[in-house]
């Protein structure tokens, strides 16, 4: 699977839980300015976004951040889908079936001709995104998550996340010989990963 450089979306390695912590740790500090030294609640959540992305074998842990938003995290990965999907109505037939009480489910293709299932919450704990982009070919489906638990500037974040999930490609591809992709960032918001494959 590759994904497209996004400006705004910065990857973190997923080498280890302890170096994703620090990356991320690190990212979240910098945005939060000089009185990131005093927030413990900075390090727990980025302590547990690390866990939830190795516990998830995710391919892809990632800060998005607009100047008129709050940061958000996004979390990705490719699933197996137990049942036989031809189109986006099928697969926004079986989100909403499978979890109860969910009322925003919108579905649509992307850039490459994929379908997409779009479902949103917004809520006490914040905002959240989730998007699954179903394989055609596979089954399997790439799931996309991007939680805020501010709110603020929500429709920027969504926004940049939207962009990379439009650009996804789930043409398979193998990493070049001796690299792990991801493993490596590069300064403003993109890498390695988010122009890469995994």
């Amino acid at each position: 699977m590759k994904l497209p450089a996004v400006p705004g979306i910065t990857p973190v390695t997923l080498d280890s839980v302890e170096r994703t912590t620090a990356e991320l740790h690190a990212l979240m500090a910098r945005l939060r300015g000089p009185d990131a030294a005093r927030d413990l609640g900075l390090e727990a959540a980025a302590v547990q976004s690390a866990e939830i992305a190795h516990e998830q074998r995710a391919g892809l842990l990632a800060l998005v951040e607009h100047h008129d938003a709050d940061p958000a995290l996004l979390i990705a990965g490719v699933v197996p889908v137990d049942v036989p999907l031809e189109e986006a109505a099928d697969l926004r037939h079986f989100v909403a079936d499978t979890t109860p009480g969910l009322r925003e489910v919108s579905s649509a293709r992307t850039g490459r001709g994929y379908p997409v299932v779009i479902v949103e919450r917004i809520g006490l704990s914040g905002a959240q995104l989730q998007a699954l982009v179903l394989d055609p070919d596979r089954p399997r489906a790439a799931v996309f998550t991007l939680h805020s638990p501010g709110g603020r500037g929500w429709l920027e974040v969504a926004g940049l996340a939207g962009t990379l999930v439009a650009g996804v490609d789930l043409t398979p591809a193998a990493p070049a010989p001796g690299i792990r992709a991801g493993s490596a960032r590069s300064p403003g918001g993109t890498s390695a990963r988010s122009a890469g494959r995994w």
